[in-house]
């Protein structure tokens, strides 16, 4: 046996040895491949996870636009004010009939002013707005756990570009936040979001590349 062979033996004896020490121990304790299998298992995982959170993005929107096309999701204020006048009242009692009704969807109340003030002024007035729609829908009987005013925009989202007072621009938007499971602890997971979708909807949506039944 000539010299170089033997070098050569001994060099791949101790690259194996590396490889078992890098384990822990004194013999190999990953199968051939497993790291790239786990690996490919993490991208997977991530790529699902990234998938269903875009499903439930989608079925959020979704869902306000059914909330919307069903009863006025949008009140608005006197100048400078907070206050809920007689149409305001009516049309959040509309609102707080379909949120109680839908027992597995939360949602969010969106403050906005005209451009008419300081922005700083108008942050804050936006959220009295958004606290005063709110303060009523509990009045009615929705629960608290259903419903947030953290939100204001302010004079910020405009629907009508204008310097001057505008009606349009003072108002209150309620749009679907996402899903709650009054019976358990919260917040639902994917497949049950899918559920709680497709029966509010009378629609199917997939869940990575499960189809998932309407029927709880």
């Amino acid at each position: 046996m000539n010299r170089r062979f033997i070098l050569s033996s001994g060099a791949a004896i101790l690259g194996l040895s590396a490889c078992s020490t890098e384990t822990g121990g004194g013999s190999f304790h990953k199968a051939a491949g497993q790291q790239i299998t786990e690996g490919f298992g993490r991208a997977t995982a991530n790529n699902i996870a990234v998938q269903n959170a875009k499903l439930q993005r989608e079925m959020v929107k979704d869902l306000t636009r059914l909330f919307a096309s069903q009863v006025p999701a949008t009140i608005n204020f006197a100048f400078n004010s907070a206050k809920l006048d007689s149409s305001a009242q009516a049309a959040l009692r509309q609102q707080a009939a379909w949120i109680k009704a839908h027992p597995a969807i939360t949602f969010r109340v969106y403050g906005h002013t005209d451009k008419v003030g300081g922005n700083a002024f108008n942050q804050r007035l936006g959220s009295r707005r958004a606290r005063a729609a709110v303060k009523y829908l509990i009045s009615q009987g929705v629960s608290r756990k259903k419903v947030d005013a953290v939100v204001s925009y302010g004079e910020t989202r405009p629907l009508v570009l204008t310097e001057a007072e505008n009606q349009q621009n003072r108002r209150t938007v309620t749009e679907v936040k996402g899903f709650y499971n009054p019976n358990g602890s919260g917040q639902l997971d994917g497949k049950f979001a899918v559920r709680i979708y497709n029966q509010y909807t009378g629609t199917k949506k997939s869940l990575g590349s499960t189809t998932v039944d309407s029927s709880i």
